[in-house]
This record gives structure tokens, sequence and C-alpha cells, in this order.
């Protein structure tokens, strides 16, 4: 569930819900589409969220793909924990768990006005058994982390059954590992975790505590605000430091924009994990936080092997868009057109003249498309592939191969336009090279943001705006390729020619394949283009991004201009059959104004 759809929709919608069963209908909805084959491949595809390897580290001889994880306190049920699994944690916290269900325990308590939660001692608890069968059943990506409640003997049995599937425990008694040393039926190969309350530390446990632990988990305070428990955080993990503290340092809670984790990092912090603060900021704050991660790293900037070719490649498809609309403009049938129809454009003309200017609409119309498509791969390359960004690659590669498959519509409409077989072989070439030659790119984006401001917040209505052209774009091309090689015509045009399609087929039966070329052809150039638009919104929205907010800005004018400019000059302007193109419009001006600001502020407020 990514940012645009938490904020803009759901948050909305479920705030009118208690917040457990808000809770558990989000959890429970997510991770039964983590369950679904192929599910963990729809939430990558919505959020984006892997890390880079820039952010990797090695922790307790535990390896961690970054440093941010997630606290039992938000799952205490287990309801969303493959989803979770999914959402760019580097490691996930289970628990407490108690060796007894205590799924009536006491729940948060939501202070909204104060914005955090209040995470009660004795909360919620899935129990052991439950726990376990959870456990065997997911995949994880990232270490799992086994928070423990109860006495030392429940904490002892746990650890017994819980050892196979935990890469690390946290615990709150002080002699759980010595208790641990005398046990013979208990071999802990996994580090062992302090947890204590962010209040203050005295020294003689912490002399315990670092001859026995692994580390400490400094946990939030139930009744402090998510700023009060950071500058606990930070006042503490100094203090450890200053102490000669060296082992490591993970804190909950007290994080609510990137900002903070960063102040955490720069403290010292190996690693966070996000508890009340992941609900009021939103499933994105992870992958927020490694952005602007990143962005305080030094990248190589040199351009990357083999981006030339796919510039070539949109280039290519720029020129063949211009020579289209050319040809829409003029001639509208081409000479092999006419061998094909055996006949000339005049006599076309002569029987029915809007059947020709029907013609011109639908090739400019794949004109326009097709410049757009040109300028979105011109830019992907460029600033994407160019430096690196993997997601900017996957993009081209969806676009194109959509595109090139969309040949096989020639069987559906029984016209093989040689011209555009030829087109693609062109094409062809200079994709494959760009395609092997970008197959180690890994980049991920980098990010200016750090703050939960309104430019973000405004940006999210935005994004939506993009995803949900993106998405109509792709099913308008879907419906006309259909229609393309199915009944070619809509009620709209054959009242705008004021024929049936039987006349036509009378006249002459070749002439039906042919608008039906051009009409799957402009089909299947709109579900690409719509692919590129709709994975541009969805992956490449981060501050300071301007190139993304150009792109999608000069990539919509030549569309639009053909698309609407060709109806009102050959005087086909009914208003259902454009209402989907206005639609598209209104979409394609509010993503603009509501991103404009937040894409081209690369500076933060």
């Amino acid at each position: 569930m990514p940012d645009w759809s938490y904020h803009v929709i759901f948050k909305p919608l479920l705030s009118r819900l208690s917040p457990f069963h808000s809770r558990e209908f989000i959890h429970r909805g997510m991770n039964r589409i983590a369950s679904f084959p192929g599910g963990h491949h729809i939430i990558h595809f919505l959020g984006r969220e892997e890390s880079s390897n820039l952010l990797e580290k090695e922790i307790d001889q535990l390896h961690f793909s970054n440093s941010v994880g997630l606290s039992g306190k938000i799952d205490p049920l287990l309801s969303g924990t493959k989803a979770f699994a999914n959402l760019g944690f580097g490691f996930i916290e289970i628990g407490p768990v108690t060796l007894q269900s205590r799924a009536d325990g006491n729940r948060p308590i939501f202070h909204r006005n104060e914005r955090f939660i209040e995470f009660p001692e004795k909360g919620e608890s899935t129990g052991l058994v439950n726990t376990i069968q959870k456990l065997k059943n997911g995949k994880w990506k990232q270490p799992i982390f086994v928070h423990l409640a109860g006495s030392v003997s429940d904490q002892l049995e746990m650890i017994k059954s819980l050892t196979p599937f935990a890469d690390a425990f946290i615990t709150t008694h002080l002699s759980i590992p010595n208790v641990i040393q005398k046990e013979e039926d208990i071999e802990l190969l996994q580090p062992i975790y302090f947890s204590i309350p962010a209040t203050e530390i005295i020294d003689e446990p912490l002399k315990e505590i670092k001859d026995c632990f692994s580390g400490i988990i400094l946990e939030e305070q139930p009744n402090k605000d998510d700023q009060t428990n950071l500058l606990n955080h930070l006042k503490l993990i100094r203090y450890l430091r200053e102490c000669n503290f060296t082992k490591t340092i993970i804190t909950v809670g007290g994080v609510q924009e990137p900002a903070d984790a960063l102040q955490l990092f720069n403290e010292q912090a190996e690693c966070i994990m996000l508890s009340g603060g992941y609900i009021y900021s939103g499933p994105g704050l992870p992958k927020r936080i490694k952005e602007a991660q990143l962005d305080l790293i030094e990248i190589d900037k040199n351009p990357h092997q083999g981006w030339g070719w796919y510039f070539l490649f949109a280039l290519s498809i720029f020129i063949g868009g211009l020579i289209t609309l050319l040809i829409s403009m003029t001639a509208i049938i081409l000479p092999y057109d006419e061998y094909f129809l055996e006949m000339e454009r005049q006599a076309i003309y002569v029987f029915n003249e809007r059947i020709l200017y029907f013609m011109a609409h639908d090739r400019m119309t794949l004109a326009g498309t097709m410049i757009s498509g040109g300028i979105l791969y011109l830019a992907l390359a460029t600033f994407g592939v160019r430096q690196g960004l993997k997601w900017a690659k996957q993009a081209i590669d969806i676009g194109a191969i959509t595109g090139f498959l969309g040949i096989f519509l020639f069987i559906g409409y029984g016209y093989f336009d040689w011209l555009h077989l030829i087109f693609w072989l062109v094409l062809l070439p200079f994709y494959v090279t760009g395609f092997v030659k970008t197959r180690g790119i890994n980049g991920t984006p980098t990010s200016t943001n750090r703050r939960n401001h309104n430019l973000w917040k405004r940006s999210l209505f935005g994004q939506l705006a993009f995803v949900i052209l993106g998405f109509s774009f792709v099913l308008g091309g879907l419906i006309i390729s259909y229609m393309g090689v199915t009944s070619v015509f809509v009620a709209t045009d054959l009242q705008y020619i004021c024929m049936p399609p039987e006349m036509i087929q009378a006249f002459n039966d070749r002439l039906i394949p042919v608008i039906a070329h051009d009409r799957a052809g402009f089909g299947g150039a709109l579900l690409s283009v719509g692919l590129l638009i709709l994975v541009i919104a969805l992956w490449g929205f981060q501050q300071g991004n301007s190139w993304v907010w150009w792109t999608l800005f000069l990539g919509g004018i030549p569309a639009f201009t053909a698309g609407i400019a060709i109806h009102f000059a050959i005087g086909y302007t009914n208003f259902i059959h454009l209402l989907p193109a206005y639609f598209a419009l209104m979409l394609y001006v509010v993503g603009l104004v509501f991103s404009y600001s937040f894409l081209n502020q690369k500076n933060e407020l």
C-alpha cells in the first residue's frame, strides 16, 4: 500500500473505523495479496521497495539489506507478516511474544491531536503456538527479531521452541544469558539484545549488559510523543557512546519522517525500528528514509554503459512519430495501402469523405502517442538509465516489450503492414543491444525529502492523478486493441461516418481491415505509453526529480494536442466520444499542478 493510496484514499476512509479494525483490515488485505502466487511482485510493482547495496551492513554476524526495521507493536497478532516481509524493511521484530495467546490484551491508544500512539505494556499477543505457525509459513527476506515477554522460565521455553525460526532475540531480563548458559538443552547461537525504556541508564547494569548481551534496544516511552522519544533516544545514544558502549544500539519509535532517522544514524545508532510514526507517515516511510540516506552518500555519477542504445531506440520512435504525423496531415493513405486496397484515395474520398477523415483521425492520434512515447523513452534513457537507475531501465523494458508484442495484432485484423514490420526491425537492434549492455544496472533513487511537509502531502495527490492516468491509458489501449481485432467501430464512429459497416464492406472488403490496422496500432501504442506513465508515476516520484515532472509535462503535450485537435479539425466532436480524453486531460493537469513544487524543489525546506 503506497503512500499515494494510503493517505489519499484508505486513511480518510478507515479513520471512521476503530483503530483495531482499520489496522486488521489493512494488514489482512495486504497479507492476502502477498499470499497470492506472484503477490509479492504486485506489492513490489506498486511500492518499489528494493534497497541499494550501499546500505547493506553486517551486524552481530547478521546481514541487513538496510538499517530500517519494523517494531512488533505494529502487528502484534501477526496478521500482516507476509506483507511486511515485502515492504522494504531490513529486519522485522515479532512480538512481544507470550507463552499463551493474549488476543484480548490492551490495545494501543491513539492520541490523534498529539499525533502519537501509546502502546500498552501488556498488549495483544498471538501466543507461542501461533507465532511458530506464522514463522513456519513465512518466506523471510530479512532477519527476524523475536521479542520475548513473560517470566524467565516462560522465555526459556519460548527460546527452545523459536530458535529454528529466529535470527535474534530481545528480552527485558538481565539474567537470561546466564540462565541459558546453564541450560544443557539450549545452544543459542543467535545474538540476544537487552530491551530497556529510553529513560535513563545507570552504570552498574550497563557493565552487565556489555558483558552478557550483543547490544541494547532503546524502547520508546509509552506515554510520550515521537518528538520526546526521539530526543530521549539521541540523549541516551550519546551517553552510551561516551561510556564506551561499542555494541549494537537499536532504537524503537521516535521517527515520523526521514530527518528523524538521519539524526539517529548520525548519533551512531546501528538500526532503528519504526512504530507509531509508521502509522502516521505511511508505508512509504522506510523507502523515504533509505532514499534520504543515499542522498548523503557519494555515488558514482559516471554515465552507465549502454544507455546510448536506449537513447537511439527512443529517438527512432520519436522520429517515426513525426513521420506518421506528417503522413496523417497530408496523404493519409500511403501507396502500399492503395496497393492493398486496389483503390486510390480519391475513390474513397468520392465514396465517403468522412472515411478518409476518420482514418486521418486514427493515424494522427497514433502519431501523437508515438511522439509522446519517444519523449518518455528519451528522458528515461538520458536521466534514468544513464545514471544507473534500475527502475528507469525496467520502465523502458516494460514499454518496449509491450510495444513489440503489438505486432501480433496483425493476426486479428488481417492486414500485414510491412512498413510497420520494417520499423520494428529497425528498432529491435537498438533495444536488444541496450537491454544486454544495461543488465548490470542496480542503482536505486535518492531524494532530498526529509520532512512530512505540505509539498510532500500535495505531491501524493499529483502522484495519484498520474497513476490513475497511466492505468486509464493501459485500459484504453487494451480496449482499443481489442476493438481493432473484433468490431473495429464504436457507435459514435458510425454516427460520424454516417454509414454502417456493411456498406463499407460492400464498397471495398479490404477497407475495414486497413482501418482496423490503424485502430489496433493506436491501441498498442497507447497501452505501451500508458505503462510508461504508470511506472514513472509509481517509481519516479522523489523530491528533486525535476526531470520526471518535465518528462510528464512535455510527454503529454503531443498526445493530447494531436488526439483532441484532430477531432475538432475533422468535425468529430461528439462529447461522449471525447469524454475519456477530457478526463485524461484533467488528470494530467491535476498531476502536474500538485506535483510541481515537490519534484522541482531540490533543497529541503
